[in-house]
């Protein structure tokens, strides 16, 4: 070793520093600089399981305290009993199993007054891994004892990182099993997936590529990635990766069976009506066999995840086209057609988020909507489909239609019927107090029955009927400035000309 290399050991190590990430830290602390160099010296060439080691050098236990704090992954510590005092070492012990909550760090003593601190008593009394004289540290026993803290400290942190996997997973599983839509758990699985490889030691930032696809055995596409998949978005799986990994992927799918290919791993979730999906990763080699178990139980519950939110939403779908099919009988009993309900439940949805309410807030608004005109199931048919004006008598019966729906749905705990009973109430009031069945006005009217009204007389004008052709876009439009501040709220008329391409685009996707 060079006088150079030997004086760059003695200086002073900023303890934040960067240091080989690979490699096993050691810290060796002793207010001699001599055992400094004759400890990296003696170990220079060590290796243990492939990985060199990075050594750190403290020349007092306060030096040797900050080190252990800002490197608390340090495997072992060859740490000096005497320095600033007679037991600083110690003290040093006990502040970094006390303080700094490190009890993976294996802790060897070093001593040149064995007398001042008795092996049997520190052994007892201090969680130390071993104590020695440096008197009998040659550099074969030095490199033993190397092995053996190398050893102890590796099989400690397998221990440890499987039980932050198996948290990880549990974490995860409780995580993913919250999820309300197949959209979340997308975005939720590729995350979680990502914290646990941390865990197995795998940086986020690492070579690991990871996407997420769904569809039939042989038609996948791509839902989303991580790093160099992240563009893949949209594009058919079979185009996206190599023909080799796609046919992998698709024996897989198949086979409904998760698998490991080298660095690569598929997992299958499978679905009903081919909706399976499917995760990828490339560039990733468990370094353990359990982590390879870890990531397959992670999948697995995952699968379980995805079935109980497929079931979710399929009962949601039917729920849902039962109220679409209420709500269109009755819209067809008044001479209405059944898309009515559905194009105003769409309107409604995209005004309400415009108008602010959270996404949720707004699901349940559009499945409550078509429920709006539930109460003229209690109206007459000789009104009900009057050909002519109706008289005054006959439109006061009308109008009890309002309040009829509200006393169909008020008696239900289901929040989405609770919202269906508000908007059947008052989709017909109006913002300067002249609708029905109470003369509300402003913002005494719930915001979902203002906008139920704006989407309400939006498709009853824009929309063809059997007994009426659509108005043209600029009527309507004219009619809604028009009735700004007297029929409907100004703001949600202002939202509805603001978004107009997205509401004429759920007109013509819904058409009669």
């Amino acid at each position: 070793m060079s006088d150079d290399e030997l004086a760059f050991i003695d200086e002073d190590v900023n303890f934040a520093g960067d240091v080989d990430a690979s490699a096993w830290k050691v810290i060796v602390a002793d207010d001699e600089p001599n055992v400094h160099d004759v400890t990296q010296l003696a170990l220079v060439d060590f290796h243990f399981d492939g990985r060199p080691l990075s050594f750190i050098h403290a020349h007092s236990a306060a030096d040797a305290f900050d080190a252990a704090k800002a490197h608390p992954d340090t495997a072992v510590l060859l740490l000096d009993v005497v320095m600033e005092s007679e037991h600083a070492g110690l003290e040093l012990v006990r502040r970094i199993r006390e303080e700094l909550g490190n009890s993976t760090m294996r802790i060897v003593l070093r001593t040149g007054q064995p007398g001042a601190a008795p092996e049997t008593d520190v052994i007892a009394r201090y969680d130390i891994n071993d104590y020695k004289e440096k008197t009998e540290l040659t550099a074969g026993k030095l490199t033993t004892l190397m092995y053996a803290c190398l050893r102890g400290y590796r099989d400690i942190m397998t221990i440890e990182r499987n039980k932050q996997g198996l948290e990880r997973i549990i974490d995860a599983s409780r995580r993913i099993f919250r999820l309300q839509s197949l959209d979340e758990f997308t975005a939720a699985v590729l995350d979680e997936l990502g914290a646990l490889l941390s865990v197995h030691g795998h940086e986020p930032s690492g070579g690991i590529e990871a996407l997420t696809a769904t569809g039939p055995v042989g038609g996948l596409t791509v839902l989303a990635g991580t790093r160099h998949f992240e563009h893949l978005r949209g594009q058919p799986l079979a185009e996206a990766l190599s023909p080799e990994t796609a046919e992998r992927i698709n024996a897989c799918h198949k086979a409904a069976y998760n698998a490991h290919f080298g660095n690569e791993y598929v997992g299958v979730f499978k679905a009903r009506a081919g909706h399976d999906k499917i995760l990828y990763l490339r560039g990733y080699q468990p370094r353990t066999e359990l982590d390879g178990h870890q990531l397959d139980i992670f999948a697995r519950n995952v699968g379980v995840s995805f079935e109980n939110i497929q079931l979710k939403e399929a009962i949601e779908d039917a729920q849902r086209e039962i109220i679409y099919r209420l709500g269109g009988v009755v819209e067809t009993r008044s001479k209405e057609t059944a898309n009515h309900v559905r194009r105003v439940a769409k309107i409604s949805r995209l005004l309400a988020r415009a108008a602010g309410m959270t996404e949720r807030e707004a699901l349940i608004f559009e499945y409550a909507s078509p429920m709006h005109d539930i109460g003229k199931v209690g109206i007459p048919d000789a009104i009900l489909n009057k050909p002519g004006k109706l008289t005054a008598e006959e439109w006061e019966i009308m109008k009890t239609h309002a309040y009829l729906g509200y006393d169909i749905l008020k008696g239900s705990d289901h929040e989405i019927l609770q919202t269906a009973a508000i908007i059947a109430l008052e989709h017909h009031e109006k913002w300067d107090g002249s609708g029905y069945p109470f003369n509300k006005r402003g913002h005494e009217i719930s915001l979902h029955g203002r906008i139920t009204a704006v989407a309400d007389v939006f498709d009853a004008l824009a929309s063809e009927r059997c007994y009426k052709a659509a108005w043209p876009m600029d009527k309507v439009l004219t009619l809604f400035r028009g009735e700004q501040g007297k029929h409907f709220d100004p703001h949600l008329v202002d939202l509805m000309f603001a978004a107009l391409d997205d509401v004429v685009a759920i007109r013509d996707a819904y058409r009669d």
